[in-house]
């Protein structure tokens, strides 16, 4: 039985990817289990993947990468039994899960409950996480605190709004013009950074600064959104968004400053997030957190903002895309089904 799947070729841009016909499913190890992959989320960090800049991935070409999924248990592997054949689990698997089959060590795994849709699971999975853990693993708010959140309309940036309305949080989001509506709807003020540089009109109010802010644009940003904080406020920094894109800055430079606010004594901190290794150091909070996020979801509390769902045939377009930065939300990739084409 043959499969698709996407793997990136060599290291460059969107057209090294290429999808394959594999002749034959891969086969379990001991205590794996082989998934059919439902659905995957292409995200930012696939695209610094692709390109051999994303610093916690050292694999070389060719292979498939995938963040995140959703499947169903497709067979089990020896000594394999914590998951019947058909049960719908979730993993994040970093790369990979651009792929119809794919095997994962069972541990890794954790159950989806079948009330749920599995393409706003896997919208979930990355982005929520990654928002939960910096709010409440690393920020630790509390109720009625007020946070900065840059890049409020992406997918990491609408999923801290949606976490922060459950706290009564104050909230702050910059984004582009045509996606404020989109901001406020999520409980936000929203900031244009186009027109606006959100440094000079938070600043008026000095005694409004911030107790969080969460920040993956880097470079200059940094040290504003680091000035905006109140005394015992905290930075989260979790991507490199200007030094990726050659705006401005290097991943590197960005690192330095992160080090260097941390040495001023005024009472603040900051920090690097990054979901990969918080998982490596805490695997059992991956678990706990995500449970409880897809509590939120059953009971209607969170709600991921899909742009839309295509198929791994359409990977090559939706890269491009991603890199424009011309969606809000989540792009779905439907793995083992047939949706939409690009707009």
């Amino acid at each position: 039985m043959s499969f698709k799947k996407v793997i990136i070729s060599r290291f460059g841009g969107p057209e090294v990817l290429q999808l394959q016909n594999i002749k034959k499913l891969p086969e379990p190890g001991p205590g794996e289990v082989r998934i059919k992959v439902l659905h995957t989320t292409a995200n930012f960090t696939d695209t610094m993947i692709r390109r051999g800049i994303f610093p916690e991935v050292k694999k070389k070409p060719p292979f498939a990468p995938g963040y995140d999924m959703v499947g169903v248990v497709d067979k089990n592997g020896p000594k394999a039994t914590k998951f019947m054949e058909g049960k719908l689990v979730a993993d994040l698997t970093v790369t990979g899960a651009y792929s119809e089959y794919l095997c994962i060590p069972e541990y890794e795994l954790t159950e989806v409950p079948e009330s749920l849709d599995p393409a706003e699971t896997a919208a979930l999975i990355l982005s929520y996480t990654t928002a939960y853990q910096m709010l409440h693993r690393y920020a630790k708010v509390k109720k009625g605190q007020r946070i900065l959140v840059h890049g409020a309309a992406g997918a990491v940036g609408l999923a801290l709004l949606q976490l922060g309305k459950q706290y009564d949080l104050e909230i702050f989001g910059t984004a582009s013009s045509e996606k404020h509506q989109l901001v406020r709807d999520a409980g936000a003020t929203p900031i244009d950074y186009r027109t606006n540089d959100f440094y000079s009109m938070l600043k008026e109010n000095p005694g409004k600064k911030f107790d969080a802010a969460f920040d993956a644009i880097g470079g200059t940003n940094f040290k504003k959104s680091f000035k905006l904080l109140k005394r015992g406020g905290i930075l989260i920094a979790y991507g490199f968004y200007n030094a990726v894109t050659g705006k401005g800055g290097s991943i590197p430079a960005d690192f330095v400053q992160l080090v260097s606010l941390n040495l001023l004594p005024n009472g603040r901190k900051a920090k690097f997030f990054s979901i990969g290794a918080s998982r490596k150091k805490h695997p059992e909070w991956f678990k706990e957190d995500l449970h409880t996020l897809f509590q939120l979801l059953e009971d209607g509390k969170i709600k991921p903002v899909i742009y839309e769902k295509y198929p791994l045939e359409k990977v090559v377009d939706v890269h491009k895309m991603i890199e424009a930065s011309n969606h809000t939300g989540k792009i779905v990739l439907n793995v083992s089904g047939i949706t939409s084409s690009i707009k």
